[in-house]
Parts: structure tokens; sequence; C-alpha cells
């Protein structure tokens, strides 16, 4: 507690003069550009991963970057989406997910979680779908590669239950909303995006974003993720090795094109991407 008081009096002291414009700016209202959806892990801080200054993300953050599909249940994840479309007017949703999530650890054993913390199981049943892929088409996969595989259906899972609300499909259907999905390594503190044209999670400094007037979102429906058929010794299942990351020579971000350049550097710009 007093290393946070400490950070308050820092705030105050350093932080409040140096930004009275923006200050007085937010305080006549709220305009962020992108709704960042991640989750609860303390590790995982949208606004220090991004470099984001106040006011630029509007946050969604739970156990497993989860997201209810429609009238699935009364939480406050499909209040905050409606919020964000209609009264924010969001164009850029982010889905974040993490390596050694614990939540995705949870679903890996979620028979053991009803009786122990039946609250946790009953959340994660809104991820089923993630669950049962993995389940029946990777199960022979090391306990590390399936929690990776997890992690990773689960970002496409939540990505197609979020365009079951009225108001992020009504933007797609226009034009007007950019979905991405990422996956943030907690061992190098890179980031992950993913590629609907190679259905695989790359550098999102990679070619993918090299034109950002051509840049592919994530699109409506049929979201899947594909795999290298490289067979591992004794086991009849692909590999599901991510990708490395490698540093680009020229940055580039994902969606920049709907952001203000002012924006997109404190969001992208310095996110480890």
């Amino acid at each position: 507690m007093e290393k946070l008081l400490q950070g308050l009096r820092e705030f105050q002291e350093n932080y409040i003069p140096d930004h009275q414009e923006l200050i007085q700016q937010l305080a006549k209202g709220q305009h962020p550009r992108v709704l960042f959806i991640g989750c609860s892990d303390s590790r995982v801080d949208p606004t220090i991963i991004t470099q984001a200054d106040i006011g630029d993300l509007f946050i969604i953050r739970n156990a497993g970057n989860i997201i209810p599909p429609y009238e699935a249940t009364n939480g406050g994840e499909g209040a905050t989406i409606e919020y964000a479309m209609e009264a924010l007017d969001i164009r850029q949703v982010i889905v974040c997910g993490h390596t050694q999530c614990g939540a995705m650890k949870g679903l890996l054993q979620i028979g053991e979680l009803e009786e122990k913390m039946p609250l946790v199981y009953h959340w994660l049943r809104h991820t089923e779908a993630t669950r049962k892929l993995v389940e029946d088409h990777y199960s022979e996969l090391p306990k590390k590669e399936k929690l990776d595989l997890l992690v990773a259906q689960n970002v496409l899972t939540q990505i197609d239950n979020l365009q079951t609300y009225p108001s992020v499909r009504s933007k797609l259907h226009t034009g007007t909303l950019a979905i991405h999905g990422w996956i943030y390594q907690l061992d190098t503190a890179q980031l992950l995006a993913y590629d609907e044209d190679s259905k695989a999670f790359i550098p999102p400094h990679s070619k993918i974003y090299t034109d950002l007037e051509n840049a592919k979102p994530v699109k409506p429906g049929g979201l899947s993720l594909e795999f290298n058929d490289t067979m591992r010794p004794g086991a009849g299942a692909p590999s599901v090795a991510l990708p490395t990351f490698s540093e680009p020579a020229q940055p580039h971000w994902p969606g920049a094109n709907r952001l203000s350049p002012e924006q997109a550097a404190r969001i992208y710009g310095r996110a480890g991407v």
C-alpha cells in the first residue's frame, strides 16, 4: 500500500503539472478510440504494455479475457461493449490473451473447479468452445503446447463471441470497426497479432501491416487457427508452437489508419511490438 501511495504522490506532483492541457480536455469528456479486452492477470497491464496515456484506452479486464456471447449473461462486459460502440463510437477493438494464463490452465482441468471454485467454473463455461476444440483435436499434445494453443484459440473464440453483439456486427458490416487478436508473451514481453490470411499469430510489424490502407483486421465469422503439419515423434497431432518474434526494420501499427498519429504512436509504438 505504501508503494501505491507514493505513486499517487508522484502522479499528483509530477504528472499532473506536466499534462494540464490533457487533464482539462478529459474533464470535458472521454474520446478513446480503442477498446482493449484483456485478462485481469497482474502481469498484463494494457496501459503499461502499450504505454498509452490517460484517455487512450477503454478497457475490459476479467479472468481469461472472456466475452460472453450476447445475452448469455447480464454481466458488465456486454454493457461495456454496448457503451463503447454506441456512446464512444469506438473504431478499434483489441482482444488480448497472454501466455501462462491461469484461466486457461483452469480450462485444462475444468472438472476439478466445479467444487473448489464454482464461480470460476461457471465463468469458464463461456469459452467451452475453446476447450472442446483443443481436446477433440489436440488432446495428445504436451501440457505446455496445449496451454499455448488454448490461449491462442481462446482469443479467436472471444472475437467470435464479440461479433454476436448487434452494435459490433453493425459496425463490422459498414467497415467502421476493426477487431485485432493479440497474444502477449510473458517471458519475452513481446506481442503476436492474428493474421487472418495465414490463420496464425505473427509479429504485428510483419508483412501483413506493411500497407496500413490494406491491412486486414478480423472479419465477421469463420475464424479458425491452423498449424503447420510438422509431426512430433510418436504423436499424430501437428505442432502448435507459436511463431518466434523478430524485430522489423520499419514499425507499422494495426489499424493505425483510423487513429490519430499521436494515439497510434502511444498505443502501438512503444508496446514492445
